[in-house]
């Protein structure tokens, strides 16, 4: 089964049933979908901010159990660190949130399902996934 990493942007639009997720059911069906841990602490903290209550955490810490959570370690902060250098030489910022997540798809050799292809472009080693294919 092949791999996939999902971008915080698409686990949302999954979780909340979104008209948006319809673009990636085919890309996602039958494959092993991973998060990388940034995308983790993106999505806890939007429950945070949102004051969810216990049933909708409960139904979040369910759903996230579906998935791979990619941790962090050295060789992915050298990844972050390359990415972040090269972005920054082309005059092309990327913000550090997003960095993790590149990282963590270049690292693992996995493909980007994302709605924000901006973010992402010009990455090497980077193939994403977008609603629009």
């Amino acid at each position: 089964m092949s791999r996939l990493l999902i971008d915080t942007d698409v686990f949302s639009f999954l979780f909340k049933s979104d008209t948006r997720a319809e673009a990636y059911r085919s890309e996602i069906a039958n494959r092993s979908l991973y998060l990388s841990f940034m995308s983790v602490a993106e999505i806890k903290c939007w429950a945070i901010q949102r004051r969810w209550g216990p049933d909708r955490l409960a139904r979040l810490d369910s759903t996230l159990r579906r998935y791979v959570v990619i941790p962090f370690d050295i060789a992915l902060t050298d990844e972050w660190a390359r990415i972040t250098a090269q972005r920054a030489s082309i005059g092309r910022p990327i913000g550090c949130g997003d960095c993790w997540i590149a990282a963590t798809a270049v690292l693992h050799g996995l493909p980007l399902a994302t709605n924000n292809a901006a973010h992402f472009s010009g990455i090497r080693g980077l193939t994403l996934i977008t609603g629009n294919r």
